[in-house]
């Protein structure tokens, strides 16, 4: 059922985007605190002032790092409390300090060069996402940073949606709950959050790529840590006697598969098995892994290779040991979606009241929706429009951010119509 009259909309997303961008706030994932770095507090006592100057009377900012806010129901109804949440975080991967935005207006197609950086380019070539994009203005860094679109453009695109909706308090929804987490890049996005002050039956991370896009599904994950105890001695007298951790440690990634199972050599559905860290010395040595797959027989599969490729190593090496400790991270949320076949129905009815078509697939990474869905709180994934994450080549059009930004006040819309 389609809304009864189209809805007039007005946007501010790109100018909280560039607010947003320009802040750093880079996650640490060595640091042993909540948030991971201070710096991350800044945007979100941004944030938090924003959504009060909007009129969310109860928006705050906690210790820990995390934004909550209240829009409260404009209808009688009983309507599940919605939730829409991003993250304020940008990759360690890449500079996000002293970024500067740039915006290319009305992209007539063809390469972008940032000026910041000869070397960067965006080729069309290798972002075919961009053909769709002409006529939209694109918003990049100056190529010597990241952008931060990931997942500023999610944040850009809730913010915008929150204002609009307290502005026109004639268009009925239930009560909806905004979410802001830091860490997400780092893994800990939902460390600390609190369900029971959140207080939402369902969620919607804003975190994806591609406009119109749902993802309903993400890897299972897991991490393992491979410890080597090696055998120490003089290196002047040290013949039959050495057997070196980190050599050990070299050994067993030289005997990782090469053409498949790994990041470089997998798409679609295929998982991998990651080494992400070394680290060492003679004696002892450690190297850390990811381990990915969209089922958790396939996580097993893959730490069964990985266990069976130790233990070949080692037999080159009698007097040394080694520990293979495997930590879940967060797993397929799928599992969790298909019992709520609703929160997928209304996202796709959403995309398609702001212009778009809907398409619902899996995405090769996590969101803090992954765990979430775990924690009690069902959280598929919606496009935001970044592209190309954690790289100084990440762009974003205002188009899409607009886009997402209309997806969200439907999707509360139908909430209530639908209730």
């Amino acid at each position: 059922m389609q809304s009864k009259s189209p809805i007039e909309f007005s946007h501010t997303a790109l100018d909280r985007f560039l607010r947003y961008v320009v802040i750093d706030t880079q996650s640490d994932a060595s640091s042993p605190t909540c948030p991971s770095t201070s710096k991350q507090k800044d945007l979100g006592r941004l944030l938090a002032h924003e959504l009060r100057d909007i009129g969310i009377a109860d928006a705050h900012l906690d210790d820990l790092g995390y934004v909550y806010a209240t829009i409260p129901a404009t209808s009688d109804k009983s309507v599940p409390v919605i939730c829409f949440c991003s993250h304020m975080d940008t990759s360690p991967d890449c500079s996000g300090a002293n970024v500067k935005p740039q915006i290319v207006r009305d992209y007539a197609g063809g390469d972008i060069p940032l000026p910041g950086d000869p070397a960067q380019v965006i080729r069309a070539a290798e972002h075919p996402a961009l053909a769709d994009q002409i006529g939209h203005d694109i918003v990049t860094s100056d190529g010597t940073t990241l952008l931060g679109a990931d997942n500023k453009a999610g944040v850009a695109a809730i913010m915008d949606a929150a204002a609009y909706l307290v502005a026109n308090p004639q268009l009925p929804h239930g009560v909806i709950k905004i979410l802001f987490t830091p860490d997400e890049e780092i893994g800990r996005g939902v460390d600390n959050v609190d369900l029971k002050k959140l207080g939402a039956e369902f969620a919607y991370t804003i975190d994806g790529e591609t406009a119109g896009h749902i993802e309903d599904e993400t890897f299972s994950a897991d991490g393992a840590t491979l410890t080597i105890f090696g055998v120490s001695a003089h290196p002047g007298f040290a013949k039959g006697k050495m057997e070196h951790a980190i050599k050990i440690a070299a050994a067993v990634i030289d005997a990782l598969p090469k053409a498949t199972c790994s990041p470089e050599t997998t798409e679609g559905k295929d998982g991998f098995l990651h080494p992400v860290g070394i680290s060492g010395s003679l004696e002892r040595a450690t190297v850390q892994f990811i381990v990915r797959d969209f089922a958790d027989g396939g996580l097993r599969d893959k730490e069964d290779l990985l266990d069976g490729i130790v233990k070949q190593v080692m037999r080159d090496y009698p007097g040394s040991t080694y520990t293979l400790e495997v930590t879940p991270q967060y797993r397929n949320m799928k599992q969790v979606i298909d019992k709520h076949p609703a929160i997928i129905a209304n996202a796709e009815e959403a995309i398609r009241r702001a212009g778009l078509a809907p398409v619902t697939g899996s995405i090769r990474g996590g969101t803090d929706g992954s765990r979430l869905s775990f924690m009690g709180l069902p959280c598929p994934n919606i496009f935001a429009g970044e592209h190309a994450f954690h790289s100084r080549l990440e762009w974003v059009s205002r188009q899409d951010m607009e886009r997402a930004m209309q997806t969200i006040v439907h999707l509360a819309m139908i909430w209530e119509e639908r209730a």
